[in-house]
């Protein structure tokens, strides 16, 4: 206690405060039910994100469109893809 008789918070109080504040939003994660077994959204964004990003391969492939970093370009196309899936079917 202090001299005014108020208590002071500590810090791991403060910190366990602010955790339970931002983990609100945990609550529920969307999913699939795929033959009863629950896959969750991410998962199906990053798979189509694999596809579209073969069929962007074949398509700069079949119109000769040399890329200069594939080893950076395709993740970065991956991860695009995924992204704006996810935000295009779960926000």
């Amino acid at each position: 206690m202090s001299t005014n008789g108020t208590r002071r918070i500590s810090g791991w109080w403060w910190a366990l405060l602010l955790a339970a504040l931002f983990l609100t939003g945990c609550g529920r994660a969307p999913s699939f039910d795929v033959l009863g077994s629950f896959f969750p959204a991410w998962l199906a964004c990053l798979g189509l994100g694999l596809v579209l990003t073969a069929a962007a391969r074949w398509l700069l492939l079949r119109l000769h469109i040399v890329i200069a970093l594939p080893v950076l370009t395709y993740p970065c196309l991956t991860a695009l893809f995924a992204f704006a899936l996810w935000l295009a079917f779960f926000r």
